[in-house]
């Protein structure tokens, strides 16, 4: 839903992990967030969400007031499991709104 968000606790990484119901293959990835400044995304193949590799890391440019939105294209991979760590950010709390992966 685009009226909701999910927000830090204030201290930083923080994690969020986004699970499918099989493993897919995604060919590209897509956030929409606010005042995160660094951002990585790691991958699990895994039954469980275990064993995550890294998969592209951004610093991301502050966008005062307005979300920040990043597209990731990535060589096609699969994936059971994505994780997004938020290294570090322009304020104490951030938020991330919308998640998006295309592929099969």
């Amino acid at each position: 839903s685009s009226k909701t968000f999910w927000t830090t606790t204030g201290m930083f990484p923080q994690e969020l992990i986004i699970g499918f119901p099989k493993c897919v293959k995604i060919s590209k990835v897509a956030i929409e967030c606010y005042l995160v400044r660094t951002l990585r995304i790691e991958r699990s193949t895994s039954e469980d969400p275990v064993g995550f590799e890294q998969c592209v890391e951004k610093d991301l440019q502050h966008r005062e007031g307005q979300l920040q939105m990043e597209e990731f294209p990535l060589p096609e991979f699969q994936a059971t499991y994505l994780r997004f760590i938020i290294k570090s950010a322009f304020d104490h709390f951030v938020s991330v709104h919308r998640v998006m992966a295309e592929g099969t």
